[in-house]
């Protein structure tokens, strides 16, 4: 593994995407999703809920592409490719294609999405990843060339996961996902990180779904600020007193879901959620956000 510090990872960012502070005029964030999970009902992720909600849902695979001034930014991958076009048993456990039903075809993986933007895998300059689950960060072996940004307790449950292991037995983690990306430029954070020292992207820490789970706070080019929580929040019904179903630690979650209601309520910003059926249907006409 390449292990940077912060420090030396400063400089090295301040060099490659230009020493001086510049604003985030133009940034803009694509929101995109690795196919589709479900249907199922969503007591299998929202065990709480009453049973006036309760329904089958078929929910987005969020991932984020930020077109960023100082660089091509992907936050999660998604869905390994491997489990493309049906082929979900051939690489993650049975159990976990029964339950969630992938649906993911080869123009919904990343490089799918980043091909018909117009962008190619090797222009991103950071991949950071909200955490190490097998939705979020199945393709980050498509770039080798990145500085991969994660909390470095994620990076390290990933590679020793503790709970909820296996690639024979159903498990969130998927060893092979990372197995061959362990030397990578990794960027391993202690908390929340000003990733160009600026404050148009920062990458928040949300722990609580997992240990090391991250966030991340954009800046617009219009000045509207967006919050992508990712797993921190799957969809509505989690902001509205119904906690999701799997946690490392469920304090350490609520804490983390009361963090970014604070932030959007001080700051107008709007937030989108990992998984949430209804958000996505209302997204932007054309993906972007500007």
């Amino acid at each position: 593994m390449k292990k940077a510090t912060i420090a030396a990872v400063v400089v090295g960012l301040a060099s490659l995407f230009g020493a001086t502070a510049q604003a985030a005029d133009g940034t803009k964030a694509y929101w995109a999703t690795s196919g589709t999970f479900g249907p199922f009902p969503i007591t299998g992720l929202i065990p709480t809920i009453p049973k006036d909600k309760d329904r089958d849902v078929t929910i987005p695979v969020s991932m984020w592409i930020i077109d960023h001034p100082k660089g091509l930014i992907v936050f999660d991958t998604g869905n390994n490719v491997a489990i493309t076009d049906g082929n979900c048993k051939k690489y993650w456990a049975a159990g976990n294609c029964d339950f969630l039903k992938p649906n993911q075809t080869k123009e919904t993986t990343i490089d799918g999405w980043l091909k018909k933007l117009g962008y190619s895998t090797d222009k991103v300059k950071v991949v950071a990843s909200s955490h190490s689950h097998l939705d979020h960060i199945g393709n980050i072996e498509m770039f080798p060339k990145a500085i991969h940004v994660i909390q470095k307790k994620e990076l390290y449950q990933g590679w020793f996961p503790e709970k909820f292991q296996g690639r024979t037995s159903p498990g969130s983690f998927v060893m092979a996902d990372i197995d061959n990306a362990r030397e990578f430029n990794y960027l391993e954070l202690a908390g929340d990180y000003d990733l160009f020292g600026d404050g148009s992207v920062m990458i928040l820490s949300t722990p609580g779904h997992t240990l090391g789970h991250q966030s991340m706070k954009v800046k617009l080019g219009s000045g509207k600020t967006i919050i992508l929580a990712q797993d921190a929040i799957w969809m509505q019904e989690n902001m509205d007193g119904y906690p999701a179903g799997l946690n490392y630690s469920v304090k350490d979650y609520t804490d983390s879901v009361n963090r970014i209601k604070f932030m959007r309520d001080l700051e107008g910003a709007e937030v989108f959620y990992g998984h949430d059926q209804n958000q996505w249907a209302k997204r932007s006409a054309d993906g972007w956000y500007k």
